[in-house]
């Protein structure tokens, strides 16, 4: 989608890191905003912003679990109410949780599964019809690196991720089978400052049941905290570059160049089938 002014942007995960600067950057561009969170405090503070930096921008907020497709579609809904249209789609919410693959709870795989995967599948699901009926839009994925390359410490997360990566290659794919006007994109940035390393301060409670994080544990996601805080490209860097994604109807995003070589490297280990590939060790 080359025009952009006017449009409607719909965000999830709206509240708080790259869902605030895709909100501030689809803003700059005179789009309508439709967003949801389940931190409302949090998405006010976004519409705050966004009004400071371009006063009139209108806007729709909805509490909202991503989990839930009864939920997902009642944003659909407002959307369609509020502005008449979606047309650019940001399945951005996300969360994480570390521990070995053996000791995650069930209802750790159940929340991060739910809110990073079936809050993909389900945006999907109520808003491409809509896409499709209207002829217009784009669907805007928030995978990973971590989609590609598997660290330790981080099964779930990396699951979720490899999941929407699947997702939006096979929609994208879909579309193109019925020549439908509605592009796709694939973001798969790496470590960034952003607070998903404290998710779980909106984890529900029906989902508290987590494991006790022995020293290693401890250990990887003070590293990967570390790693969060100090990433070089910034949220607004990542948002911008999804913008102009969308407008250049680009599906994989990298803003990490990185990526790519230690994508490189992972082909080049699966060829070798000798060991599973470590994205913090690649040269072995």
């Amino acid at each position: 989608m080359q025009a952009l002014n006017g449009k409607v942007a719909v965000i999830t995960g709206g509240g708080s890191g790259l869902g605030r600067e895709l909100a501030l950057s689809c803003a700059a561009r005179a789009m309508k905003l439709v967003l949801g969170d389940v931190d409302e405090k949090g998405m006010q503070e976004t519409v705050r912003l966004v009004e400071e930096a371009h006063a009139g921008t209108e806007s729709a907020t909805m509490r909202l679990d991503v989990s839930k497709l009864e939920q997902m579609q009642q944003f659909a809904d407002l959307a369609k109410s509020r502005f008449g249209a979606a047309h650019v789609i940001f399945n951005n919410a996300g969360v994480s949780v570390g521990g070995p693959a053996w000791e995650n709870t069930p209802h750790d795989w159940e929340w991060v599964m739910g809110v990073n995967l079936y809050g993909v599948v389900w945006g999907v699901k109520v808003f491409t019809p809509m896409l499709i009926e209207q002829n217009e839009g784009h669907i805007v994925n928030t995978a990973s690196a971590a989609g590609w390359l598997n660290g330790p410490n981080m099964a779930i997360y990396n699951v979720s991720k490899h999941a929407v990566v699947a997702l939006s290659e096979t929609l994208a794919l879909d579309l193109r089978d019925i020549n439908a006007n509605v592009g796709v994109t694939c973001l798969c940035p790496a470590f960034f400052p952003t607070g998903i390393h404290e998710s779980a301060r909106n984890r529900p409670a029906d989902k508290a049941q987590t494991i006790t994080p022995s020293e290693t544990a401890l250990k990887r996601a003070e590293l990967t905290k570390q790693a969060v805080q100090k990433g070089k490209i910034q949220a607004t860097d990542i948002a911008e570059m999804t913008l102009k994604a969308v407008e250049e109807d680009q599906f994989y995003v990298f803003p990490h160049r990185k990526i790519k070589q230690l994508i490189g490297l992972r082909a080049q280990a699966a060829a070798d089938e000798k060991k599973a590939f470590d994205s913090l060790n690649p040269v072995q």
